[in-house]
């Protein structure tokens, strides 16, 4: 029989490929141990060589290719005999066991059983092996379905097969930990039903229906502390957040109460609805104390994601312990974990370089509803509303909600998978939702039938509670008393957890008092004395004397050296890496991610060089990094734009000692993570009362590139702009990026800062900068008029911001406009009106003042600026406009028409050619 004539057969179906590999085991010990057609197919898989010739590995990866390719074309097992079939049964209920356990608790029983754990289907006699398919069916088709076949490392899935059918089931509860369990399944029914009572008609999204999220997050933070796991960092969405806040992480009940009773204190910040709220405190636990913070959030569900990833990162790259420190518990909805493409961006992030934390706790709260919407067709295209976290070969566990035993112990194995791999692992808890999607809203107009099995069934706690009454653990005047006792300790406004004072809480606001309430204008020192300067500059240009660098890269390398020394202009280049060197020198630690940033995608920075010959990298300021124990991070990203800046965000609220910066390819990408900068970045000081002092770099600039690769959609920024919330500001030098960079650390003052970087500067013979710049200069809000121009001639003055002040610049000197003042406005907000005010004022016969800007009328700065000039501007004074008229796309698409564009508006600020509605008067 030939190899074509054998794949006709069935005996590859995916079901049996460990049967299949047990074979091959038996034939590499003794050939004729196995029937002779296996013994043919062994010999001819690789040729007709000698088995011994052939790598074991190799072998087994094309029997699992095989069994795939005949999985797809719907291969069929057909009959094994003996151990063999009896093996291949076990493998099919391992792979596809979940398919027929009891998870649903709206079901009676359990689904019927899947075709793939037929026992005739592989040839066994279900009456003569009726005891081990009782045990298959009692480990996987009982309140807990394991999906775990997936996995490709056979470490992690021989582990995870072990622990389930032998640990997992072999787990048997004390009499105490069954009424400690049951009170905790109390405590989350009582505080909802308490709340309906006392509040009726307010929002709470309650957690009824997944009441044991609970015990589980209970749980989870006992085997944290176990396990040496010193901080769970927990993300989840409004629904059963309240309940998680005083029954988990322990916040005393009158504090919930003041917010629901609509108290606030008078000049605090704005604030946010009550199940928005984050809180941090130190949970006290049998095996030691546990520091949880749960994590503020919008609405915008799954957004959160990444940024607590960015907080636990930010934790272990600041601990010893590394990944053990601390730990993501990530708290899904159905709905949202199977819709929202963050979900996505976040799990491939979860092991790369930049971004992995170790491995993240998943629990999917699956209430199997929307907020209407609860039919499968209609939410996903998968069968499971989990099927995406296969994409990262993560361990899924499927449990019934209202089995709070078997929930305890899916946790356990979760948590200790997560420990064992450092990888991800997800809880899918279904259950259900008691009320409508706010407690006021009516569920049973969209899901009448749902609603009829919801309204006779027993909460949680009952069901559980009847289980112990009749095995004799508590009585039901116990229960009685356990509900009372529960509900004096909110009447009392108590707190339900212990806490413990003066743990990491007490350090963490430490930390950051320093940097509370801090105006952005306060002193400080951003220069460097000329012998430093040289010293990094030959630090961060040294290279081993085996490098082999390309040819362009030793040019660049020579450059930095001799700028260092003062022998040639500073550029980009230098500047922004040498701000980089001197805080690492300083002791500040340094994070830079986005696409292409270790080379920087216009080829300026090399942070990173590679030796040609051997492609060994070498990162010369690890160097500098490593003398003063500072920590440098610069990671090229996944293409991502939201989960990455996300994860920056939440890095940069755990820690406000060093420079965290995000950088897009181009500017225009940004607003692919729009949603992290209006829910986090520009309001989650006004709401949360968080700081964050966050970087965005944001390359921007028109130079014939098209609507896609011209605009970072600065008005946008703007609008966001209020209460000195963040800093946008539009640097031209590459001193002013220097200064910048290190200001943003070395003050105390921590808001975001927007810049937006240049491209063609990066090389522009006038975008350049003195050693000098370096030694004795700062940031400057504004860049007033450089060549030697007389104040009193001048009769125009023109203001921009950005590149076109090079091109305003030498069309200036090209006219020999000497009555022509430019002036550069390099930071927008804070809006610099004193420093601007004391320019202006020296200009005493300026007949008009020109606003030029490289965007659309409609788009950059305009129509947020001239409303700054109304304040700024005196009595009788004129501004014009200069730049594109109002459009739709940001730019052209055709090179022609750009020049064309540009040199218009480039002429229009020196002209006299404005009509009266091109004018305002003041």
């Amino acid at each position: 029989m030939n190899r074509d004539e054998w794949e006709q057969h069935s005996y590859l179906a995916g079901v049996n490929a460990p049967y299949v590999e047990a074979l091959y085991e038996s034939y590499l010990q003794d050939p004729n141990s196995i029937e002779p057609q296996w013994q043919q197919y062994f010999s001819q898989l690789k040729g007709n060589g000698a088995a011994a010739d052939v790598s074991h590995e190799t072998i087994r990866h094309e029997l699992r290719e095989q069994a795939k390719k005949w999985r797809q074309s719907g291969g069929v097992a057909t009959v094994a005999s003996g151990d063999q079939g009896i093996e291949a049964l076990k493998s099919a209920y391992r792979r596809y066991g979940h398919y027929s356990a009891h998870i649903n608790p709206l079901h009676e029983s359990a689904p019927a059983l899947d075709a793939h754990l037929e026992p005739s289907r592989y040839g066994v006699d279900a009456s003569a092996e009726a005891n081990m398919i009782t045990q298959l069916q009692k480990i996987y088709c009982g309140s807990t379905g394991f999906e775990y076949a997936h996995i490709d490392d056979d470490t992690e899935r021989d582990w995870l097969q072990q622990k389930i059918e032998t640990d997992f089931m072999n787990v048997t509860f004390s009499a105490e930990q069954q009424k400690k369990l049951l009170y905790q399944l109390v405590s989350a029914d009582t505080l909802e039903k308490y709340l309906d009572v006392k509040y009726v008609g307010q929002k709470r999204f309650s957690a009824e229906g997944i009441d044991a999220l609970i015990p589980l997050l209970r749980e989870t933070t006992e085997r944290a502390a176990e396990k040496g796991v010193h901080q769970l960092v927990f993300a989840m969405a409004h629904r059963g957040r309240l309940n998680v806040l005083i029954n988990v992480m322990g916040r005393s009940s009158d504090k919930l109460f003041t917010e629901f009773d609509g108290a606030y204190e008078e000049g605090m910040t704005s604030g946010d609805v009550k199940y928005h709220r984050g809180f941090s405190s130190d949970a006290v636990t049998p095996a030691g104390d546990v520091h949880l913070s749960l994590m503020f959030n919008p609405s915008h569900l799954e957004f959160i994601n990444p940024v607590a990833m960015g907080s636990v990162r930010a934790r272990q790259d600041h601990h010893e312990s590394g990944l053990d420190y601390a730990m993501p518990v990530i708290i899904h909805g159905d709905g949202a974990f199977a819709g929202q493409g963050v979900v996505m961006e976040t799990l491939s992030m979860s092991q790369t370089r930049a971004y992995t934390v170790g491995g993240s706790l998943h629990i999917i709260a699956n209430n199997q509803i929307g907020f209407t919407t609860s039919d499968p067709r209609d939410t996903r295209s998968s069968h499971y509303c989990s099927d995406m976290a296969k994409m990262i070969a993560a361990p899924i566990f499927h449990v019934n909600a209202d089995d709070a035993e078997a929930v305890v112990k899916v946790t356990r194995l979760a948590f200790d998978y997560r420990v064992k791999f450092h990888k991800d692992v997800f809880i899918d808890l279904v259950g259900y939702r008691r009320h409508g999607h706010q407690e006021v809203d009516e569920p049973r107009a969209t899901q009448p039938m749902m609603y009829k099995i919801i309204k006779e069934r027993p909460v949680a706690a009952k069901l559980y509670a009847d289980q112990l009454i009749r095995q004799g653990i508590i009585s039901d005047a116990d229960y009685t008393q356990m509900i009372a006792q529960y509900r004096s300790l909110l009447e009392e406004g108590k707190r339900v957890i212990e806490t413990k004072k003066g743990g990491l809480v007490s350090k963490h606001e430490q930390l950051w008092s320093t940097h509370m309430h801090r105006e952005w204008q306060e002193d400080h020192s951003t220069t460097l004395d000329h012998h430093l300067i040289e010293t990094l500059a030959e630090k961060m240009t040294q290279q081993p004397e085996s490098m082999v660098l390309h040819r362009n890269i030793d040019r660049l390398v020579s450059a930095r050296r001799n700028m260092g020394k003062g022998e040639q202009p500073i550029d980009w280049g230098f500047g922004e890496m040498m701000a980089y060197a001197s805080l690492l020198h300083e002791g500040f630690d340094v994070r830079l991610t986005g696409e292409d940033v270790r080379r920087g995608t216009f080829y300026h920075r090399h942070a990173r060089q590679l030796n040609q010959e051997t492609g060994e990298e070498v990162m010369p300021l690890a160097a500098i990094a490593q003398e003063s124990g500072a920590l440098l991070s610069i990671y090229d990203s996944l293409l991502s734009e939201i989960g990455t800046m996300g994860f920056e965000y939440g890095y940069s609220t755990a820690d406000p000692r060093g420079l965290v910066m995000w950088e897009a390819q181009f500017g225009d990408f940004a607003n692919a993570s729009q949603v992290i900068i209006d829910q986090f970045i520009s309001s989650g000081w006004q709401k949360w009362n968080r700081l964050s002092g966050l970087v965005l770099l944001l390359p921007h600039g028109y130079e014939a590139m098209g609507p896609e690769h011209s605009s970072a959609r600065l008005e946008r920024y703007l609008q966001l702009c209020a209460q000195d919330n963040m800093q946008v500001c539009v640097p031209t030098t590459p001193a002013q990026m220097f200064h910048l960079l290190r200001r943003q650390v070395i003050r105390l003052h921590r808001s975001p800062l927007i810049v937006l970087t240049p491209k063609s500067l990066l090389r522009h013979k006038l975008a350049t900068s003195t050693l000098n710049d370096l030694v004795t200069g700062s940031f400057k809000t504004i860049i007033p008029e450089i060549d030697d121009i007389e104040a009193t001639q001048v009769t125009r003055v023109i203001m921009c911001t950005g590149k076109i002040y090079y091109e305003l610049l030498e069309k200036r000197r090209a006219l020999e406009r000497h009555d022509v003042a430019i002036i550069r406005i390099e930071q927008l907000y804070p809006f610099p009106y004193d420093k601007l005010r004391e320019q202006l004022i020296q200009y005493e016969h300026v007949k008009m003042i020109v606003w030029c800007q490289e965007e659309p009328k409609n788009q950059g700065t305009w129509f947020w600026i001239r409303d700054r000039f109304a304040k700024l501007l005196q009595e009788n004074s004129v501004l014009a406009y200069a730049g594109r008229a109002a459009s739709a796309a940001p730019a052209c698409g055709y090179a022609s028409l750009h020049k064309h564009q540009q040199d218009a508006l480039v002429e229009k600020a020196f002209s006299d050619d404005f009509n009266d509605k091109e004018l305002i008067k003041f």
